[in-house]
């Protein structure tokens, strides 16, 4: 995967687009057997030295109340993905995210990242608004 656009046509092949910007789409992957859902955010970022990123991020609440500290414990325990605040309806969500270097991308590695993200991000969600599935 050298370019955002056959990112988006592999991924449409396989999931019907919520959001399709030109440097961001959106899809959600079905959960525990389509009893849950889970938004999944794909964009393309940039840089400073010129290199071409995809991001991979997905919702799992608002920010009110949390715990920093957690947010950080769980950052320093995970081996994919991290934490991010980054708005959402112009209020602080927290987000799972991962990014990765177009040059390392390939087919297999984005449907391990969605596997992967996607019920993590799940997860989390449950955990942090007592089962609820909003994202």
């Amino acid at each position: 995967m050298h370019s955002f656009e056959e990112i988006r046509a592999y991924i449409a092949a396989k999931h019907p687009l919520r959001i399709n910007d030109p440097y961001l789409i959106c899809f959600d992957v079905a959960l525990e057997r389509g009893k849950r859902h889970q938004g999944l955010y794909l964009a393309e970022l940039n840089d400073e030295a010129g290199r071409t990123y995809l991001r991979v991020s997905t919702p799992i609440g608002p920010l009110t109340g949390m715990d920093a500290r957690r947010c950080l414990r769980f950052n320093w325990e995970q081996r994919l993905g991290y934490l991010a605040v980054s708005d959402l309806d112009g209020s602080p969500y927290l987000h799972l995210c991962e990014n990765r270097p177009y040059e390392l991308l390939t087919a297999r590695e984005i449907d391990r990242l969605v596997a992967e993200l996607g019920p993590l991000g799940d997860k989390l969600e449950q955990a942090i608004s007592q089962g609820g599935d909003a994202l």
